[in-house]
């Protein structure tokens, strides 16, 4: 992995940080997209929500309603979650979509806690 999907992934922790220490838990992953997306805007990368992914099978494109939360640069993917607990099939979907888009590095962040110390998950795709 080259060292600009490290750099924007310590830019995005650290604008979660200051989203979750301004806004605290409970609010919709909504809000938390449009507050990250600001940050990261203001810090000048280039950042698109809601992004479509098609799904490849058989060689045939299907575009059945995958949807990256955040994307930045072109590299890294964020899936947001507002939720009591992150599970296994929250890595397993961001994983998926890391392998459907071919990028390399995604997060996943929980906002739905007092302190997101634990709950930003890095997955890198090895495929």
């Amino acid at each position: 992995m080259e060292n600009i999907e490290n750099e924007i992934s310590y830019a995005v922790r650290g604008a979660a940080f200051k989203v979750n220490r301004i806004l605290g838990p409970g609010l919709l992953e909504s809000v938390y997209e449009k507050a990250l997306t600001y940050e990261l805007r203001k810090e000048g990368f280039d950042v698109r929500t809601q992004i479509a992914v098609p799904m490849i099978y058989d060689t045939i494109k299907m575009d059945i309603g995958f949807r990256l939360d955040i994307i930045v640069n072109d590299l890294v993917i964020i899936e947001l979650k507002s939720v009591e607990a992150l599970t296994e099939v929250h890595c397993k979907t961001l994983l998926t979509y890391l392998r459907l888009t071919d990028k390399k590095l995604g997060l996943l962040i929980n906002f739905n806690t007092i302190s997101l110390k634990n709950s930003i998950v890095r997955l890198v795709n090895n495929a």
